[in-house]
């Protein structure tokens, strides 16, 4: 298996979840559910047979975190379709899952079998895998929060604070919380997996690497939006713009960190560059 092969597995996928996308519209539930699941089979089919060909977890590289990414959106859409029947999110989850394939399509990345000393460490693969399905609910949470603040229906506006009212929107709100509350406990778990990789491999739980501290900058983001939802439930608006700036950080944590010049030569973390 090469990365040459991605083509025949990702355009199937992608049209299995663009069907259940559809039935999800068409309240056709069942439909919904089969389709996006055997897209999500013949994706990580191709995850699966990578690992194989390379000999190691594909984590490495950004190509290859994308890889997931695209994998964990889908997967997180129907998590939230298959618990609150919110009948777009699968669409947007298509969506945004589409963009990362196609950066891989049309920017792949070197994938060889070479991995540095550091990153064989049994910590490396559930480290990046509990941190990319954190990043997808994060992505899932932050196109909600994109809808409540432009298009949800919002009455009673007082200063800065907007009090949904509409059943949609209450909704919406919930779905958010709850995304943001899954994803922050698995963000969570991957410092803790990497404060342990990074013991075994440096020496050292935490050092305030580039890489590091903008995780921690994103961790203590996403911790302002959960208390400020817990202290002052009533203030929407300024708590889902916070929610929008956080997931801003989190991509520069994710990959903006690869062009920042603290990084280069200095970072530990920028595995690919």
């Amino acid at each position: 298996m090469n990365w040459n092969q991605f083509i025949y597995f990702a355009a199937p996928s992608v049209l299995c979840w663009a069907i259940g996308a559809w039935a999800s519209w068409r309240s056709k539930s069942r439909l919904a559910f089969t389709f996006t699941v055997v897209g999500l089979l013949l994706f990580f089919a191709f995850i699966v047979a990578m690992w194989m060909s390379l000999e190691r977890p594909p984590l490495r590289t950004m190509g290859e975190t994308r890889l997931w990414y695209s994998f964990f959106l889908p997967l997180a859409g129907i998590i939230v379709y298959s618990r609150w029947r919110y009948k777009w999110i699968l669409s947007f989850s298509t969506l945004l899952a589409v963009v990362f394939i196609c950066v891989n399509l049309f920017k792949p990345e070197i994938h060889n079998k070479t991995l540095m000393p550091a990153l064989q460490s049994p910590w490396f693969a559930p480290h990046v895998i509990v941190y990319m399905f954190a990043y997808a609910l994060f992505g899932a949470a932050t196109v909600m929060a994109v809808y409540q603040l432009f298009f949800a229906n919002r009455t009673g506006r007082k200063g800065a604070t907007a009090v949904v009212t509409a059943d949609s929107g209450a909704e919406a709100l919930d779905i958010t919380d709850n995304l943001i509350s899954v994803g922050y406990c698995f963000m969570t778990l991957g410092m803790l997996f990497g404060a342990l990789w990074a013991k075994e491999a440096w020496g050292h739980y935490w050092s305030w690497d580039p890489k590091e501290t903008w995780a921690a900058i994103t961790w203590f983001a996403y911790l302002v939006y959960i208390h400020l939802r817990t202290a002052r439930p009533r203030a929407v608006r300024p708590s889902l713009w916070i929610l929008v700036l956080a997931f801003v950080l989190l991509q520069m944590c994710w990959w903006g960190i690869n062009y920042l010049p603290s990084a280069q030569g200095a970072s530990v973390h920028t595995y690919n560059m």
